[in-house]
């Protein structure tokens, strides 16, 4: 008998031929970077069921902690504070930092996604790969599937790590599925938003736009109550939230991100068989008919590169600036009541005075980040070929180069004013104490030359070693906030807490303001500077 197949059958058939091949290509290819963040999310959990203990020694040294996490700014910071008002230890992992997994987990997602679809599409890459055999859907479906693969790795990941860190098992599964499942919505979400936009940066920003706009709902819905509001529901950060691991342990939340990332993955299809190859829905607006004078020159063209990473850094730490500075209030009613083990982590006997130096130092962190996602910026012009337009111009390599630099140099100083400011103007309107304004911004400028020595590393590497500067530079922020995160809590050796620039500031407003290391720190960063000015100038282009 001859089985003979139907038209529609072998048209999906040809639809998604070469699916496989392209989804063994794309896990080779993200064979570093998705176990680093998978592994990332396990070494969370187990940095909170480390630190939280030696913190609170007992839970019942929980109750003091936990009712921060129970006030409005709390629960804008963190969630619907499910089983506080009885805190233990898998509570206050789960309503305390379940939050922040499901931003990790959206942004590995949306980083993923715009990476094998826009991003191949933009740079022309899948042009060449559909010319063989193919299909249309091949790549999309190849991204989906990674991307299902990676989200169900990390919540066993993170289930995993949560039970072998003494957590019930039933809410530590519970847990990691929520994070699995709030994964794949973003997914969802970056696969739209790949279909709609015509590069990969507006496709990356219009989803952290969602995601952005998703954590605002989230608050909003949050503050008002313990337990969340009807808002809550609609931010795809609460749905898992709303499963309450290790208080009430309930699944049927989940089944909301899995029909929301259903029908948005349908919605990338239909999407993607309107339009046209290398198009995007929306279309590109149309540009100025003649350009700024100020775009003829390097450090003017520099800028307007920079100017998307620059404004999303920029909102993204003035926000975190807004909420920690509103939490101020909040620490100075807990006063002597927080565990001793708490005030050892702020570094002061005075809470305020020591949550206000946290909260700088932990703005100095993103800042770094920041700074080093600026110098990698010219790595990428460069191996895009967009560099070699601007050399075939009479620029010098170095004003090239050194444009970049003077950008993501003057960056870091701006992002850290602005933070320190907008902390010290939220801690002043709920203190009344109009002086920490000041306080703030000397806070955070303080931390300059530290990060700056973060950047200059990136900065040399990128002159000398461009092939090193991506691990070497992320490596070096990891660092930085190891061993601030951990240093006192685990006692790390001298040695290894003198690696991060910042561990040898003094940590305003706990102490005062000490100006050798500063200016010490200051000449490395030139130093390392220098050395990245040299070396662009004696390597080749795009190697």
């Amino acid at each position: 008998m001859t089985v003979v197949a139907s038209p529609t059958t072998g048209r999906a058939t040809r639809a998604l031929a070469g699916t496989g091949t392209l989804l063994a290509f794309q896990a080779r290819r993200d064979r570093v970077k998705l176990p680093v963040w998978v592994g990332g999310l396990g070494l969370f959990v187990a940095y909170v069921s480390t630190a939280v203990p030696q913190i609170a020694p007992q839970e019942s040294d929980l109750e003091t902690t936990a009712v921060l996490f129970r006030l409005p700014v709390g629960r804008m910071l963190t969630g619907p504070a499910y089983g506080l008002e009885a805190p233990t230890y898998e509570r206050f992992f789960a309503s305390g930092y379940g939050l922040y997994f499901g931003i990790i987990a959206a942004l590995m997602n949306i980083m993923l996604v715009v990476r094998h679809t826009r991003l191949e599409e933009q740079t022309g890459r899948s042009e060449l790969v559909r010319a063989g055999a193919v299909g249309r859907y091949a790549g999309l479906t190849a991204t989906l599937l990674l991307a299902v693969v990676t989200n169900v790795l990390a919540a066993l990941v993170v289930s995993g790590a949560a039970v072998a860190s003494g957590y019930l098992a039933a809410g530590a599964w519970l847990f990691g599925a929520g994070v699995g499942a709030g994964g794949l919505t973003f997914a969802g979400i970056a696969a739209v938003a790949a279909q709609v936009s015509t590069s990969a940066r507006a496709a990356a920003g219009l989803s952290g736009a969602v995601l952005g706009a998703a954590f605002l709902v989230r608050a909003g819905g949050d503050t008002p109550r313990e337990g969340g509001t009807a808002l809550s529901w609609f931010s795809p950060l609460a749905w898992a939230q709303q499963t309450a691991p290790f208080v009430l342990d309930r699944w049927w939340p989940l089944a909301i991100p899995c029909a929301v990332a259903a029908v948005l993955v349908a919605l990338a299809y239909v999407l993607q068989a309107r339009r046209d190859h290398g198009a995007g829905v929306l279309g590109e607006r149309r540009g100025r008919a003649e350009a700024a004078w100020w775009l003829g020159t390097p450090l003017g063209l520099a800028f307007r590169l920079q100017r998307g990473n620059l404004l999303g850094w920029g909102a993204g730490l003035v926000l975190a600036g807004v909420v920690d500075g509103a939490f101020a209030q909040a620490m100075i009613d807990a006063g002597d009541s927080l565990p001793e083990a708490f005030r050892d982590v702020l570094g002061a006997d005075a809470v305020l005075d020591g949550y206000l130096a946290f909260i700088a130092l932990f703005v100095g962190y993103l800042a770094a980040a920041y700074g080093v996602s600026a110098v990698l910026l010219v790595r990428t012009e460069e191996l895009r070929g967009r560099a070699d337009t601007v050399l075939a111009t009479p620029t010098s390599r170095q004003a090239w180069f050194g444009a970049h630099v003077v950008v993501a140099v003057l960056g870091v100083v701006v992002l850290l004013l602005l933070a320190g400011a907008a902390a010290g103007l939220a801690a002043a309107a709920v203190t009344g104490q109009a002086a920490l304004v000041g306080t703030m911004v000397a806070a955070h400028l303080n931390l300059v030359p530290g990060v700056l020595v973060v950047v200059a590393l990136a900065v040399a590497l990128a002159g000398v070693a461009p092939r090193l500067v991506a691990p070497v530079a992320w490596s070096a922020v990891g660092v930085v906030v190891f061993v601030g995160n951990f240093g006192s809590l685990l006692e790390l050796p001298e040695a290894l807490v003198a690696l991060s620039p910042l561990s040898h500031l003094a940590q305003l407003p706990v102490e005062s303001f000490a100006l050798v290391p500063a200016l010490v720190l200051l000449l490395l960063a030139a130093g390392g500077i220098a050395v990245g000015l040299w070396g662009v100038r004696r390597r080749e282009i795009n190697r």
